[in-house]
């Protein structure tokens, strides 16, 4: 695995301080409108579902509202499954997989389940097709206490506030080409490291949660996705990003540990989908229909295992 210190914001081996996020930050700029692709989806949606605006990003708060939706009259009878997108807001089929499954399927499954969704979590990061936040903090690393991201610390503070516990969570995300070719070597960069080459995997997988693999729930997932886009083989080191394999497309990773967002409630059953929307394979729509299978594929394993 080669090693390479060519990013060209910062110091070899030094840490970015205030300077250089600076300077990162200027090269950023809005690539698409959060209003017209997100906001207007769940706007539409208010006829069958309570939308919430429970936080807005200080960069500008007129522009990123962030938004969550339930569903009606919420049972404490049933179990609450909680779908977030858009953590990464560049992980495009996170958000409208989110809701593409709240116009299509969600109320199909209210007999079973509450929803809470907040389906684009990073709204500055979807209009940039960025990673991190404007401050250069990754908020799917920042699901802690006293998180650096507001963007976190805003969803986190929404479902705390609800009161409500969580039985299953589900957060959709993407692995993208740009993660080897522009985010990784920012991010080594920016912790003064050196960056080492990986290989991004063709096709879909999950990342489960080391301290509960719930492995056939992760499996049921993996089998309803793969009628929709194909599943991501091991490298020639049998990992996945880095990570050993458990199951075909499935790697585990310590949730709660690495501040991701799949770990911060104390959910029963957890995991984090990873689309690969760069393969020649599939399209767009298909991204977001396997975000819904994987939603989908959840779902009917809860139901069926109660």
């Amino acid at each position: 695995m080669s090693t390479s210190n060519t990013f060209p914001i910062g110091t070899t081996g030094q840490p970015w301080g205030d300077e250089e996020k600076a300077q990162w930050l200027a090269t950023t700029s809005i690539k698409r409108s959060y209003k017209d692709d997100v906001v207007t989806k769940i706007e539409a949606l208010k006829d069958r579902f309570d939308v919430t605006q429970y936080g807005a990003l200080s960069f500008d708060r007129e522009r990123y509202p962030q938004f969550g939706i339930r569903t009606h009259h919420f049972d404490a009878s049933k179990p609450t499954i909680l779908i977030t997108g858009g953590v990464h807001g560049y992980e495009t089929s996170g958000v409208h997989g989110a809701l593409k499954f709240l116009d299509t399927e969600a109320l199909s499954f209210t007999e079973h389940f509450n929803f809470i969704v907040a389906p684009c979590v990073s709204p500055w990061g979807y209009e940039t097709i960025n990673r991190w936040n404007p401050h250069a903090v990754d908020p799917n690393r920042s699901f802690v206490k006293n998180s650096p991201a507001e963007e976190s610390a805003n969803v986190m503070a929404f479902v705390k506030g609800l009161g409500i516990e969580i039985y299953c969570h589900i957060d959709l995300h993407e692995t993208t080409d740009t993660d080897e070719s522009e985010f990784r070597p920012a991010l080594a960069a920016r912790d003064g490291k050196a960056y080492e080459e990986d290989v991004i995997p063709d096709g879909f997988y999950l990342v489960g949660d080391s301290d509960t693999p719930n492995t056939e729930f992760q499996t049921a997932i993996i089998n309803e996705v793969r009628k929709v886009t194909h599943i991501a083989p091991p490298d020639d080191n049998g990992d996945i990003i880095g990570a050993p394999i458990e199951q075909e497309g499935v790697i585990n990773y310590p949730t709660k540990k690495l501040g991701l967002c799949s770990g911060f409630t104390n959910c029963q059953f957890g995991t984090t989908t990873e689309v690969y929307p760069d393969s020649p394979k599939v399209t767009d729509e298909e991204c977001n229909d396997a975000q819904v299978a994987a939603i989908r594929g959840a779902l009917n394993y809860l139901i069926a295992n109660k």
